[in-house]
C-alpha cells in the first residue's frame, strides 16, 4: 500500500497563517470534512486558532442525514458552537448576499467522488460566483478523487441540458480534484483571482480511495464505500429509470432490480456482453425506502474485478438498455420533477442530453455509442491538462 497522504485541510490548519482568511471567515463543511486523523473540519480550524464567523452545508446536510432529490434542510444555528449554519439546498443552492456578506474568506472543504451530478461541486462554484461578486476570497482544501484522476468518461453537456446536477459541460466522469475542477471552472468564468487551492502532498493520479491509507467517511448517505463510489458514475444514471439503484439497501448503486426483472436472465444477458472489470451475479432485495420499497426486485448485483479497465457509465449504460430491451413492456422513463428540474426528463438532464436516451431506446450499439463520448471525452482532456496539480 502506498503511504498516507495530507489532505488540503491539514496543511490549511498547520499553515493558516500563509492564507487570506482574515478575521472572520466562513466555512463550508459536511460530515467528511476531516483532518487526515479524523478531526473534524469545524474542531480543527478553531483549535488552531481560526475564528470561524458561519458555517454552509451542501445537499444532504452538515451530519449527511437527508436523503436525496430535492430532501431540503433548514438554515439554523450549529448546535455545538452556536454559530449561524446556512443551507446551501433547496432555494438557496446560491448563497444569498446576506449569507456571506461580511465574510473575510469562504473555506471549502468537501469530499466530491469524482461524478458530475454529484451536487456539492456546483455548490462549490456558485458559492464562488457570489463570493467574487462580494469581493470575497475563496480558500479550497483540496481533497482525493476516490476512483482517480487518469480515467475520463461519458458524454458532456448540450447546450440547455445545464441544471444542477451539471450547471457546466463536463464529462459524467472528470477525473479531477475538487481543486483542480474549480480551477478550471473559474479560468472559464473569469474568477480565478477569487479562487485559493490548498493542496494535498503525496495524492497521485492513479490513486484509489485504498491507496490513500485513510478510512472513508461517508460524504452523503448513499456512498456508504469507496466500492459505491467506483460505480457511481454509472449508477445514479439509474435514478432516470423506473428500476432501483438500490437506495434503501445497504448496497445503493450496486444493486440493481426491479419486481418484474428475472434475475437469471438478466445477469445472463449483460455477462454475454463480456464488459471489461466487472461481472454480474443474480440477486434479490427489498428496498427499506425509495423505489418499490417493501417490495423484492430480482436483478443483479454490479461486482468490479478490475478498477483499471472498469467503465461505470459505459458498464450502467448496458445495464439500462438491456432492462428495456428484456422487459419493453415493464421499462420507463421517470418523469420531472428531479433536481429543481420541472421540464426536461431527469434522464436527459443527468446524461447531459437527451442522445442517451435515444439510443437506450433505438438499435445503436454499446460500443458505437460508447465511441460518440469520445470527442468529448478528449476536449475535457486537454483543457484541464494546465490545471491538474498532481502527477
Amino acid at each position: 500500500m502506498k503511504s498516507g497522504i495530507k489532505f488540503g485541510l491539514d496543511i490549511l490548519v498547520a499553515e493558516h497563517a500563509k492564507y487570506p482568511l482574515g478575521e472572520n471567515p466562513g466555512l463550508l463543511c459536511h460530515r467528511a470534512s476531516v483532518t487526515s486523523e479524523y478531526i473534524h473540519a469545524i474542531d480543527a480550524l478553531l483549535g488552531a486558532g481560526v475564528k470561524l464567523s458561519a458555517l454552509f452545508a451542501p445537499q444532504h446536510g452538515p451530519s449527511g442525514t437527508d436523503q436525496a432529490n430535492m430532501i431540503e434542510w433548514e438554515s439554523g444555528t450549529d448546535a455545538r458552537t452556536g454559530l449561524p449554519l446556512f443551507s446551501l439546498y433547496g432555494k438557496n443552492r446560491s448563497p444569498a448576499p446576506e449569507m456571506i456578506r461580511g465574510l473575510s474568506a469562504l473555506i471549502i472543504d468537501l469530499q466530491d467522488i469524482g461524478a458530475r451530478y454529484y451536487t456539492y461541486i456546483w455548490t462549490c462554484l456558485l458559492c464562488l460566483r457570489a463570493c467574487a461578486n462580494e469581493g470575497i476570497p475563496v480558500i479550497v482544501a483540496d481533497r482525493p478523487n476516490p476512483i482517480g484522476g487518469v480515467h475520463i468518461e461519458g458524454p458532456g453537456i448540450k447546450s440547455g441540458f445545464e441544471s444542477f446536477v451539471g450547471l457546466l459541460d463536463i464529462p459524467i466522469r472528470h477525473g479531477c480534484t475538487i481543486g483542480e475542477l474549480l480551477s478550471i471552472f473559474a479560468a472559464r468564468e473569469g474568477l480565478s483571482e477569487a479562487l485559493i487551492i490548498v493542496p494535498m502532498p503525496g495524492w497521485e493520479r492513479s490513486m484509489l480511495w485504498k491507496d490513500t491509507n485513510r478510512l472513508w467517511v461517508n460524504p452523503s448517505p448513499n456512498i456508504p464505500s469507496p466500492s459505491t463510489a467506483l460505480v457511481y458514475p454509472g449508477g445514479c444514471l439509474l435514478e432516470g429509470a423506473n428500476i432501483s439503484e438500490g437506495r434503501g439497501t445497504t448496497r445503493p448503486f450496486e444493486l440493481i432490480g426491479a419486481p418484474w426483472i428475472d434475475s437469471y436472465d438478466f445477469a445472463a444477458a449483460l455477462d454475454s456482453e463480456n464488459l471489461p472489470g466487472t461481472i454480474f451475479l443474480p440477486c434479490d432485495f427489498k428496498p427499506v425506502f425509495d423505489k418499490y420499497s417493501g417490495k423484492i426486485c430480482r436483478g443483479i448485483q454490479v461486482h468490479i474485478t478490475n478498477p483499471d479497465i472498469f467503465r461505470p457509465v459505459g458498464t450502467y449504460f448496458s445495464i439500462i438498455k438491456t432492462a428495456q430491451k428484456l422487459y419493453p413492456d415493464k421499462f420507463r422513463w421517470l418523469e420531472p420533477p428531479y433536481e429543481y428540474e420541472y421540464e426536461r426528463p431527469p434522464i436527459d438532464i443527468l446524461s447531459g442530453s437527451s442522445a442517451f436516451r435515444k439510443a437506450v431506446e433505438g438499435d445503436l450499439s454499446s460500443d458505437k455509442f460508447l465511441r460518440n463520448w469520445e470527442k468529448s471525452e478528449n476536449k475535457f482532456r486537454r483543457e484541464r491538462e494546465k490545471f491538474l496539480l498532481y502527477t
